[in-house]
């Protein structure tokens, strides 16, 4: 039978829920449990998929063409397990579920209430993901204890361990500890607060994680397991890290894992922990050698997370190469200047990611003109290649004008367009071709060489595709096709071999990167970026020999 950990926070948002979780499920892993994790989240929204990027972050897309947080963007790359659209729960498609099934009389005619019949939604939500080959199921619970919105929730969970059996479920509670500086003293009241908070909503917490900008003193710990009746043990120390993939080893130290086996009756000398490759990764990332400038252009710049997942695989691909990222974000709307044009002139590479709405095209597609003419490295993102392509065909394929029908309905030269089988878009959360989709390489092409295959599988979240119509006049151009769908009828990869590095995927790649298996596009761009700053040729890279 799966046993299962809840994580609530407390006091504010932002303190961690989602890495401290995803930190924990890494360590069980390394202990040998096969684990799987989950976000429940308040807002009312049905999925995180029309949401706007610049207010809540990514979307995150799974395998199975799921639209879910951004948390599972750190639960897959910190668990290394693909999660699908049962991963993300909202209270959105919780209350549509059980209208849904009012409306069929599922009920019987009984008056449908928030107990049980919404409660009841959610454990089963929740117990979907128990299945036969899961030992652990992590469920992180969005907001903090006290919000209106996630009563529901914290009462579904509460009536959960009931359910399950008291040594199958282990509350993790995440509190903030401040330091006041007048007084010179961290403050337990919040954290006190915050417990007294969920324990009037019947959870006494297993753990009590406590997030500060300095290490958490022994008194202290006695304290607070004094006053919110924990052992001693189970307070756990989260500081501040250096990286977020040294906080699965701060909180091993702290004994994280082994406090909350001992809760779910987890034998741990059946189930030592192995944290080898985990060091070594860190290792890596301490022991960073050089550093590249790497700008992206974007739409939504002043909101780092709608990037999450990119700044993320670009982190990874350093890593490997002992190279550390250095980040220049750079408004699209801003770049048709001469100021912003020779500020992306100075860089070592340039990222042109996703993104949906006319704002900053025109200078998204100026900044790849730069790329292409001043030989910077180019790696372009679903709408990044989808301007890629809008230069070439007005610059090089005399197409004067051309554009995507997104953004110009009357273009005399569609050369980007929309899905054939998507002529109406009344329904914004189900017109997208979503989910992993895969793609044939031209055997030595570029991309063919970074994967070291010619079959790869990528998730696509997108309208919009290239128009083979004008694929003949675009190739002419100098603008290689060098992957596509296994019909042909759409292109995914485009390329121009004769640049340093100047690649275009309608994917992203984004979100299959993980910390010690970086993305090949990504190690592309870090390489041939590299290699700009040293001003020499940048060297493809082959999986081969890749560590």
């Amino acid at each position: 039978m799966s046993k299962f950990i809840f994580v609530t926070g407390g006091v504010s948002s932002s303190l961690g829920k989602g890495l401290t979780a995803s930190s924990l499920g890494r360590l069980l892993k390394q202990r040998g449990l096969r684990i799987t994790m989950c976000k429940l989240d308040p807002y009312i929204n049905v999925d995180p998929g029309t949401m706007n990027p610049g207010e809540h972050g990514e979307v995150y897309v799974t395998d199975d063409g799921g639209e879910t947080d951004l948390d599972l963007g750190h639960y897959e790359r910190f668990i290394d397990e693909s999660l699908n659209r049962n991963s993300n729960t909202t209270t959105g498609s919780i209350y549509s579920s059980v209208i849904a099934k009012e409306r069929r009389g599922d009920y019987l005619g009984k008056t449908v209430q928030v107990i049980p019949h919404v409660t009841d939604e959610i454990k089963e939500r929740i117990k979907r993901l128990a299945r036969e080959d899961v030992d652990v199921v992590i469920v992180e619970i969005g907001g903090t204890v006290g919000d209106i919105e996630i009563v529901p929730f914290v009462e579904a969970i509460r009536q959960f361990r009931r359910d399950v059996g008291r040594d199958n479920v282990c509350y993790v509670h995440l509190t903030l500890v401040p330091y006041l500086a007048p007084s010179g003293e961290q403050k337990t009241k919040p954290t006190q607060h915050s417990v007294t908070e969920l324990r009037s909503r019947g959870i006494q917490p297993d753990v009590i994680v406590c997030r500060s900008d300095q290490p958490i003193s022994d008194a202290l710990k006695r304290k607070i397991s004094l006053l919110c009746d924990v052992p001693v043990q189970a307070v756990i120390s989260a500081v501040d890290a250096p990286s977020i993939y040294e906080i699965p080893l701060a909180m091993h130290d702290e004994g994280l894992d082994s406090i909350v086996c001992d809760i779910l009756k987890i034998d741990i000398n059946e189930r030592p922990i192995d944290l080898t490759s985990w060091e070594a990764l860190v290792y890596r990332v301490e022991h960073l050698e050089e550093t590249v400038q790497i700008g992206i252009v974007g739409k939504y710049v002043n909101m780092p997370d709608a990037y999450l997942s990119i700044v993320e695989s670009l982190r990874h691909a350093g890593f490997d190469h002992r190279a550390a990222v250095e980040f220049v974000w750079i408004d699209a709307e801003m770049v048709p200047s001469e100021i912003e044009s020779e500020h992306l002139e100075r860089l070592d590479g340039l990222i042109i990611p996703g993104g949906f709405g006319e704002r900053g095209i025109e200078g998204m597609i100026a900044a790849a003109k730069i790329a292409r003419e001043q030989e910077i490295p180019l790696l372009g993102i679903c709408l990044g290649m989808q301007v890629m392509v809008v230069e070439t065909a007005r610059d090089l394929a005399m197409m004067s004008g051309a554009n995507s029908t997104e953004f110009d309905r009357l273009t005399e030269y569609p050369v980007i367009d929309l899905m054939a089988d998507q002529a109406d878009i009344s329904d914004l959360g189900g017109t997208m071709r979503l989910g992993a989709y895969p793609a044939m390489l031209v055997p030595g092409s570029v991309v063919a060489t970074l994967y070291g295959a010619e079959v790869v599988s990528e998730r696509h979240r997108h309208r919009y595709e290239f128009n083979s119509r004008f694929k003949t006049r675009l190739e002419e151009a100098g603008l290689v096709c060098s992957g596509s769908s296994p019909d042909g009828r759409l292109v995914e990869f485009v390329e121009r071999p004769e640049h340093p590095f100047f690649v275009g995927t309608q994917a992203h790649p984004e979100f299959k990167s993980r910390p010690d298996r970086p993305h090949p596009l990504f190690q592309g761009l870090v390489v041939a970026s590299r290699g700009r700053r040293a001003g020499r040729e940048p060297r493809l890279l082959n999986l081969d020999t890749v560590r």
